[in-house]
Protein backbone atom coordinates (compact mmCIF):
# COMPACT_ATOMS: atom_id res chain seq x y z
CA UNK A 1 0.00 0.00 0.00
CA UNK A 2 1.30 3.44 -0.87
CA UNK A 3 1.55 6.02 1.86
CA UNK A 4 -0.66 8.43 -0.10
CA UNK A 5 -3.41 5.82 -0.27
CA UNK A 6 -3.02 5.15 3.46
CA UNK A 7 -3.51 8.87 4.14
CA UNK A 8 -6.62 8.89 1.91
CA UNK A 9 -8.07 5.95 3.86
CA UNK A 10 -7.39 7.67 7.19
CA UNK A 11 -8.97 10.93 6.02
CA UNK A 12 -11.94 9.09 4.55
CA UNK A 13 -12.57 7.13 7.72
CA UNK A 14 -11.99 9.82 10.34
CA UNK A 15 -11.99 13.16 8.51
CA UNK A 16 -8.76 15.11 8.05
CA UNK A 17 -8.57 16.68 11.52
CA UNK A 18 -9.35 13.54 13.49
CA UNK A 19 -7.15 11.39 11.22
CA UNK A 20 -4.21 13.67 12.00
CA UNK A 21 -4.95 13.47 15.73
CA UNK A 22 -5.25 9.66 15.66
CA UNK A 23 -1.99 9.37 13.71
CA UNK A 24 -0.15 11.70 16.03
CA UNK A 25 -1.60 10.93 19.47
CA UNK A 26 -2.92 7.37 19.76
CA UNK A 27 -0.33 4.80 20.86
CA UNK A 28 -1.07 1.36 19.41
CA UNK A 29 0.15 -1.74 21.23
CA UNK A 30 -0.33 -3.53 17.88
CA UNK A 31 2.41 -1.30 16.47
CA UNK A 32 4.86 -1.98 19.25
CA UNK A 33 3.77 0.91 21.43
CA UNK A 34 4.08 3.43 18.59
CA UNK A 35 1.79 6.03 17.13
CA UNK A 36 0.85 5.77 13.46
CA UNK A 37 3.42 8.43 12.60
CA UNK A 38 6.15 6.68 14.58
CA UNK A 39 5.32 3.33 13.00
CA UNK A 40 5.49 4.76 9.49
CA UNK A 41 8.77 6.52 10.27
CA UNK A 42 10.13 3.20 11.61
CA UNK A 43 9.42 1.61 8.24
CA UNK A 44 6.35 -0.44 9.14
CA UNK A 45 4.31 -1.11 6.01
CA UNK A 46 1.34 1.28 5.75
CA UNK A 47 -0.90 -1.76 5.11
CA UNK A 48 0.04 -3.19 8.51
CA UNK A 49 -0.51 0.20 10.13
CA UNK A 50 -3.94 0.46 8.49
CA UNK A 51 -4.86 -3.01 9.76
CA UNK A 52 -3.94 -1.98 13.32
CA UNK A 53 -6.02 1.20 13.04
CA UNK A 54 -8.96 -0.79 11.67
CA UNK A 55 -8.77 -3.31 14.49
CA UNK A 56 -8.58 -0.75 17.30
CA UNK A 57 -11.22 1.58 15.86
CA UNK A 58 -13.58 -1.18 14.66
CA UNK A 59 -13.55 -0.06 11.04
CA UNK A 60 -16.20 -2.14 9.23
CA UNK A 61 -14.74 -4.93 7.05
CA UNK A 62 -16.01 -3.39 3.80
CA UNK A 63 -13.89 -0.27 4.45
CA UNK A 64 -10.76 -2.16 5.42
Amino acid sequence: MRLTYFRELMDGEFGPARAAAVARDHVFSELGGRTVEEALEAGIDPRDVWRAVCEVYDVPPKRR
